[in-house]
């Protein structure tokens, strides 16, 4: 299964600068999406039949209904959190145990930062921190960061390794932190998974050997959350971003760039006093024209503006409202 966004009708398009913005420390941003979501296939999920691609966190898209139904109430949201909590982390459990090479090489039953995943995964399930892609790759990613600071320190020597250890951990979160920041992946139970793989006994001796407890976890957690999480809300609201990928993600950049050849060829008139903020904002690349447009189904972000993707998904949801 491709990790592609599942779509709402809503086209989440990157407005390039007027101007370059001059670059310093305080303004340099990476956005890995814009490098890589040109390469993503575009969602296979509305091919799937109906009751299967709402399991997947598809939804058709429909006309807004004259008497929309209220929202959920946090009582049932609760419920179901409680039910989709037990059943991932009991199911983890059980299949860990049926797994002899597990019970050889003293794998605990549960790694402990599932613990807070589960939290996130089925209590937050709109955060873009629950979201598959940063589930199962800010796990991941943060394991094998811990893994590998662990070897650099183990390096040293038993007795100097125990000395540092304490160090070791702090700096395998900090990466760890760096890498998911880095590659959108952010999933903040992972960087007790990073800790752990440095300072914690039962884990650290794993080896690389950890990335498969790991994976399973994240897995079987993802398959209890499709599931019980589709019931009376929606997860996920996106696989991979909540941009656009490949053929939409192309589709979207032309038309943009349509219509900023059509605005480009509007006489514009200047406002009086309206220079002083022209030059601010064109020192900064943003231009006069920097600004978040909304219309129904689509969002216009100028590149001047950075967003966290929780807002981008808060902008997206006000689109598909109107």
């Amino acid at each position: 299964m491709s990790f592609t966004r599942s779509p709402s009708n809503t086209h989440v398009t990157r407005k390039p600068p007027t101007e370059k913005p001059r670059s310093s420390w305080s303004t340099l941003h990476f956005d890995v999406d814009a490098h890589v979501n040109p390469f993503f296939p575009s969602s296979f999920l509305p091919r799937f039949p109906r009751a299967v691609a709402h399991f997947l966190g598809y939804r058709t898209p429909h006309p807004p209904a004259a008497h929309p139904k209220p929202p959920l109430g946090n009582i049932p949201m609760i419920f179901w959190a409680v039910v989709g909590i037990f059943s991932s982390l009991a199911l983890i459990g059980a299949v860990g145990q049926e797994i002899p090479a597990f019970g050889e090489k003293g794998v605990p039953v549960i790694i402990g930062s599932f613990g807070a995943a589960a939290v996130l995964d089925f209590y937050a399930i709109e955060s873009p921190l629950a979201q598959p892609r940063n589930a199962i790759l800010g796990q991941i990613l943060a394991s094998i960061t811990g893994i590998i600071v662990c070897k650099l320190f183990a390096l040293l020597g038993p007795e100097e390794f125990e000395r540092v250890r304490w160090l070791g951990g702090a700096l395998s979160c900090g990466l760890a932190t760096a890498v998911m920041a880095l590659t959108g992946t952010v999933h903040p139970p992972a960087g007790a998974t990073a800790l752990m793989a440095v300072v914690d006994d039962d884990v650290s001796r794993l080896g690389w050997y950890v990335l498969v407890p790991v994976s399973l976890g994240c897995g079987l957690m993802l398959i209890v959350a499709l599931l019980v999480n589709n019931i009376q809300r929606r997860f996920p609201f996106y696989w991979w971003s909540p941009s656009e990928t490949g053929l939409f993600w192309n589709q979207a950049a032309r038309r943009e760039q349509q219509r900023q050849k059509e605005e480009e060829s509007r006489p514009r008139l200047e406002k009086p006093g309206a220079s002083a903020t022209s030059s601010t904002d064109s020192e900064r690349g943003m231009g006069e024209d920097a600004e978040v447009v909304i219309k129904r189904g689509e969002v216009i972000i100028p590149e001047g503006i950075t967003l966290r993707p929780e807002e981008v998904l808060w902008l997206e949801t006000i689109s598909q409202r109107l």
